[in-house]
């Protein structure tokens, strides 16, 4: 069977007996938040000028962000075992638009970095929640629904940040995020009125305790999840600190303009859009080391050419070379659904994602400064490095 009809036939499969409707509308809130999280890279020369920022607390905004999009990940998958998924997920996308008003309103830098934090923790609710209730749909397809539905993710980090771009040279760099808030309320309903009831899970897990965590630790301990959240750690803190400060770079390091550097950061997950689905589906086929060490490959190359290239087709070219990476979440993320049993599976995803995630959010601020010192370049050189890293421990991990 061809590429393209084995993609037709998942496709019919993914949308047939009525579940379409709930993977698109799932699908859909996550594109939203990830392109109001992606936005912020694109609006940090605007914040650093309004508001007094360096290199160094810049970063920090984004870690900040990024540190409540993890923080809240374990409360969200426990919620996500014990009540309806159909309630967390819209709860996210609602504090997440009330957040982002605030952020627009904000008087001074203190106010700007509370307001970013609740951003981030109402994106937090949405991703185990997302996981678990597609799980439950695709149980014999979870790569292959995780893929679309991170694609679309890549699709809206891929149009909402170049408008957001343009709206702030238009207009002003507030409306580069306001207009966010009404799709995000549209979202928030979406969810509430089309994804189908549920009722309260007998089998999830009620609060953190002992007992639980016994159970969690064990499912950690009898499988390969431990050594594959080190390695999606590590992975985690190369991709913040890249898209945190690539806008940044690109204007300051190799001269782009903002719309044009917007474009590139664009540019960068609209491949994603395509790698994604097929690496969920490479995933259900050939497993998670081959496909793992498939999509981190060419970034290796990528982040050690980016400080020697200054040419626009160049860095086009780079872009594309490193966006591979983006496929390395819908095979991570399915091979911690799989790993554990139903009944926690929402809990253990969130310690793993908590955990990685929040260590991970050292990224941004560290990149930013190491490139305080001028030593930007030499930064990337550093991401190289620790990326290929991830690929050597990669070829350790067998499969389960």
């Amino acid at each position: 069977m061809t590429i393209l009809g084995s993609v037709g036939r998942e496709a019919r499969a993914l949308w047939g007996d009525g579940e379409g409707r709930s993977l698109a509308v799932i699908a859909g809130g996550w594109g939203l938040l990830l392109g109001t999280r992606m936005i912020y890279p694109v609006l940090l020369p605007y914040f650093r000028e309004t508001f007094g920022l360096s290199l160094s607390v810049a970063g920090l905004l984004v870690t900040i962000l990024w540190l409540g999009s993890a923080i809240g990940q374990l409360p969200g998958g426990i919620l996500a075992d014990r009540y309806s998924e159909r309630l967390v997920m819209t709860a996210g996308a609602a504090v997440v638009a009330v957040s982002v008003g605030a952020v627009v309103a904000a008087p001074t830098a203190l106010a700007l970095f509370a307001a970013t934090a609740f951003v981030g923790l109402g994106q937090s609710l949405y991703p185990i929640a997302r996981i678990t209730i597609l799980a439950t749909i695709y149980p014999d397809r979870i790569g292959s629904a995780l893929g679309v539905t991170m694609a679309t993710g890549d699709l809206g980090q891929t149009v909402l940040p170049p408008v957001a771009g343009a709206l702030a040279v238009a207009v002003a760099w507030q409306t580069g995020l306001a207009f966010m808030i009404p799709l995000l309320a549209a979202a928030a309903v979406a969810l509430w009125v089309l994804l189908p009831r549920q009722t309260d899970s007998e089998g999830g897990i009620d609060e953190l305790s002992a007992d639980t965590a016994r159970h969690v630790l064990a499912e950690i301990r009898a499988s390969n999840v431990a050594f594959l959240a080190f390695i999606l750690f590590l992975y985690i803190l190369v991709w913040q600190a890249f898209t945190g400060l690539y806008p940044t770079y690109l204007v300051g390091e190799k001269g782009l303009s903002s719309s044009t550097a917007a474009l590139l950061f664009s540019l960068f997950f609209a491949i994603g859009v395509l790698v994604k689905p097929v690496a969920g589906a490479a995933y259900d086929r050939i497993g998670l080391r081959r496909s793992l060490v498939i999509v981190l490959s060419g970034p290796v190359v990528g982040f050690g050419l980016l400080p020697v290239v200054d040419s626009l087709v160049g860095l086009v070219g780079i872009t594309a070379l490193v966006s591979t990476m983006l496929g390395s979440g819908a095979i991570t993320q399915s091979y911690f659904s799989d790993a554990f049993s139903e009944e926690i599976r929402g809990t253990g995803l969130g310690v793993v994602r908590t955990t990685t995630a929040t260590l991970g959010a050292a990224g941004p601020v560290l990149l930013g400064a190491i490139a305080d010192r001028g030593y930007f370049d030499e930064g990337y050189w550093l991401v190289a490095v620790v990326l290929a890293v991830v690929i050597v421990l990669t070829l350790r991990v067998s499969e389960p």
